[in-house]
């Protein structure tokens, strides 16, 4: 049952990053493909109606953690209390800019705005690609548990006190820029025409050749920051269809944005992100919670909830899935 909803857990937050992936995304192109107001108000109606509904998806996967791995859920919570608060702060502006902006018709009120959603969509994308690279690097849990970090110390991964930011999560942190920029550049080219739809697709392009270069790098980081990924992965070589899943994505991203075929390539980056998550959940696995001290680390076994609770709760689970994909399946059709 533990590994059961470790890999459901892994699913949710795949979702969400996939669909408001590429919101965040939009609004980190939001400055540079639109050049007038009309534009950016094209940028805003194409993922107007979805976007709040992709963020329940991030709410419904912390609820879930709630019950499932409740150790996990108390642990994280409170030792990247301040990173959450900074994350809760800039999807709190993100909304507020989405709806304040068309209130007053004044230029500089407007440009304001433009300027706090693009900043809160890019911040966003690199908070979570560090947060990412925190649960991959470790954190420095003790015997009880609980754990803080400072937002940085050293700035090496391989400290015995390692704070939030260090080189490598502020590289996974690029990464997670750079591909959710390609992402949502390739969604906006696919719902857009005209000169708005090319400077989308030439940012798609910009972004991959990014996404490339830091996740080349990326990789080659990870495995010399975490152990644990590569013995799983030679111990559990079926698990190479994540990478590979990846890696298709990454190339289609390309192949198709250069053929002008953007719904193509917007699926490839669908996939390019879900390979990449996969590979992580994997790759860590059974670990929910790595520690500098391996011996600390909150596991699939250790930081679960009761049996009884994971069974009642996967009931309503499916049931409240199947309720989000048909609203999701009627969203996406309608709009």
């Amino acid at each position: 049952m533990q590994t059961l909803w470790f890999i459901l857990v892994a699913f949710m937050l795949t979702m969400y990053v996939v669909l408001d992936g590429f919101d965040l995304g939009a609004g980190a192109i939001h400055l540079f493909a639109a050049k007038t107001n009309e534009e950016r108000r094209l940028i805003l109606q194409a993922i107007g109606p979805v976007w709040d509904g992709n963020e329940v998806w991030l709410i419904a996967a912390g609820g879930t953690l709630f019950f499932t791995f409740p150790v996990l859920y108390a642990s994280s919570f409170s030792g990247f209390y301040l990173p959450l608060i900074i994350v809760l702060w800039l999807l709190m502006l993100r909304g507020v800019s989405i709806e304040l902006r068309s209130h007053i018709q004044n230029p500089v009120w407007v440009s304001f705005w433009d300027g706090v959603f693009f900043l809160g969509s890019a911040l966003l994308a690199i908070f979570y690609g560090a947060a990412l690279g925190n649960v991959i690097r470790g954190v420095p849990l003790d015997q009880s548990g609980t754990f803080f970090e400072a937002l940085w110390t050293d700035f090496n991964p391989y400290s015995s006190n390692p704070g939030i930011l260090d080189w490598y999560t502020i590289l996974i942190g690029l990464l997670a820029l750079a591909a959710l920029t390609a992402h949502g550049a390739n969604y906006i080219a696919v719902k857009t025409e005209s000169v708005l739809n090319a400077r989308s697709r030439r940012i798609a392009r910009f972004a991959w050749f990014a996404t490339i270069v830091l996740t080349v790098l990326g990789t080659i980081a990870t495995f010399s920051v975490q152990s644990q990924i590569s013995v799983n992965f030679f111990s559990r070589p079926w698990g190479f269809i994540f990478p590979l899943i990846a890696l298709v994505g990454l190339m289609g991203m390309g192949y198709f944005n250069i053929r002008q075929q953007d719904l193509a390539a917007f699926f490839s980056s669908c996939a390019f992100i879900v390979g990449l998550l996969g590979s992580a959940a994997f790759g860590l696995y059974p670990n929910v919670l790595p520690a500098v001290n391996p011996a600390s680390s909150l596991t699939i076994q250790n930081a679960s909830g009761s049996q009884y609770g994971q069974t009642v709760g996967l009931v309503w689970w499916i049931i409240g899935m199947v309720l989000a994909i048909i609203y999701f399946v009627f969203t996406y059709r309608l709009f």
